[in-house]
């Protein structure tokens, strides 16, 4: 049996098509999808710059806020209670010497508010791990205003 060409032409356009409008619906569900994901994040950044203000801390843009944290916290809300967390935490509280000149410090009471501040808004569900980690810390207010 032959195939005439008329025939395995639009066989041919058919294929063409189908590709075309799959490729088109996934373009469609992706922005659909990263819009409404940008509309939370832009939410939760504004939520975050008002209860950054109240603390009286330095504030970023929203661009900035959406950018770093997106609608889920980022890499802070990434089990900020683990070991490596904590670890990388307890390094940033230090004099800022290298090697065996390395020593703790008693860090002022914002150094650690911030990020309490972001796990309240993005990632409640981490606050009492991460505040049983901030309890074992010396803090005071230290730091000049």
């Amino acid at each position: 049996m032959k195939v005439s060409v008329q025939h395995k032409s639009n066989t041919v356009t058919y294929v063409v098509l189908g590709i075309v409008f799959l490729v088109l619906f996934g373009t469609a569900l992706f922005a659909f999808s990263s819009a409404h994901e940008s509309r939370q994040a832009e939410e939760k950044a504004q939520e975050l710059q008002s209860q950054l203000s109240a603390a009286g801390m330095r504030v970023p843009t929203t661009d900035q806020i959406v950018r770093v944290l997106g609608d889920d916290g980022g890499a802070v809300c990434d089990s900020p209670g683990n070991a490596l967390r904590r670890a990388t935490l307890y390094g940033l509280l230090t004099n800022g010497a290298a090697g065996p000149g390395q020593r703790p410090v008693i860090a002022d009471n914002k150094a650690v508010q911030g990020q309490l501040i972001i796990i309240k808004v993005y990632c409640p569900q981490y606050i009492e791990e991460f505040q049983e980690v901030i309890d074992d810390l010396k803090l005071d207010d230290v730091a000049a205003t």
